[in-house]
């Protein structure tokens, strides 16, 4: 299977600073100009001596730098290779016949390989115990047919005969399958059902999924959720996502001002939701506020004078 190279293979990249960022700091610079990576990432090439301008060795990513400067810039191949799940872990088998199989992923496992990961995702760990399983989306993803974020646990489907591959397309195609996820969210929502209706996508030169215009080349997506229990500072949510984005029911729930518990991007989406008067009681801060360096340090639940950390604002 042909799979498309890492941006970061590439040896050097050079241009002219366009007239549009006349004045920019160089880390812009280098997103808007490229895209290929993120901001952060281009900030880090920059202070490890990658990037010249006009020929000389610039170490500040806030550099401003003039429109028609020359700026060159050499990659540098990392080793970004990982384990898709820690040592030990596995999957649990539900169910099989001879057409399929069922089983449970536990948190914390990747799906398949990728050029980024190696070594213990729920493919390769099928392979091993049943081997010559079809490929129906590439060779390095056998019996696979649909997937789940790798911090989520769920149940997915395997395919154990090409027929059944294809049928199994077939129907995630069709949105024949229903998915239902749990998931415990921040706040208390205002309704105990609703759409959650925002198109999902990468902005340019960022590898985060948000919402994003459809304009600005987001893809529509669509959630139904059912708040099923409420427990004051959180809720206990059920999603049924109608479509299949990437990090769709998060990025919804966060959305609207309740993100998933545990997510990466939590702490800074709760301080907003806390911000927002999502959290009750009134006089309470939110537990994951943490600081904008994003260190997640937890904050204590206490009186209405304590600060949020993330916004110095009283909650």
């Amino acid at each position: 299977m042909h799979e498309e190279p890492h941006p970061e293979l590439a040896k050097t990249a050079s241009f002219r600073v366009e007239s549009t960022l006349d004045g920019a700091r160089l880390d812009r610079v280098l997103t808007r100009s490229l895209g290929e990576l993120s901001r952060e990432r281009y900030k880090e090439l920059i202070q490890d001596g990658h990037v010249t301008v006009d020929g000389e060795v610039q170490l500040r990513p806030s550099l401003n730098v003039p429109a028609g400067a020359l700026v060159d810039l050499e990659m540098t191949l990392r080793d970004r290779t990982r384990l898709g799940s820690e040592t030990g872990s596995t999957y649990e088998l539900l169910y099989e016949d001879e057409a399929i199989l069922v089983v449970a992923k536990p948190a914390g496992m990747v799906v398949h390989p990728s050029e980024r990961v190696r070594g213990g995702t729920l493919s390769e760990l099928l392979a091993e115990r049943f081997p010559g399983l079809p490929t129906p989306q590439g060779e390095d993803r056998p019996g696979i047919v649909h997937r789940l974020d790798a911090e989520t646990s769920g149940v997915l489907v395997v395919c154990r005969t090409v027929e059944a591959g294809k049928e199994l397309k077939r129907q995630f195609k069709a949105r024949e399958v229903e998915k239902v996820y749990c998931a415990l969210v921040y706040g208390e929502p205002r309704f105990d059902s609703d759409w959650v209706e925002e198109p999902l996508g990468r902005a340019r030169g960022s590898e985060r999924v948000t919402v994003l215009a459809v304009e600005d080349g987001g893809r529509e997506a669509a959630t139904f959720y059912r708040t099923l229990e409420r427990l004051g500072h959180a809720s206990l949510v059920e999603c049924e996502p109608k479509t299949g984005r990437t990090h769709q029911i998060r990025v919804h729930m966060e959305s609207i001002g309740h993100p998933v518990v545990g997510t990466a991007s939590t702490a800074a989406s709760a301080c907003c939701a806390c911000r927002a008067g999502a959290f009750r009681p009134a006089g309470t801060c939110c537990t994951p506020c943490a600081s904008a360096s994003r260190t997640r340090r937890a904050a204590s639940v206490s009186a209405s004078r304590r600060r949020c950390p993330a916004t110095s604002s009283r909650c």
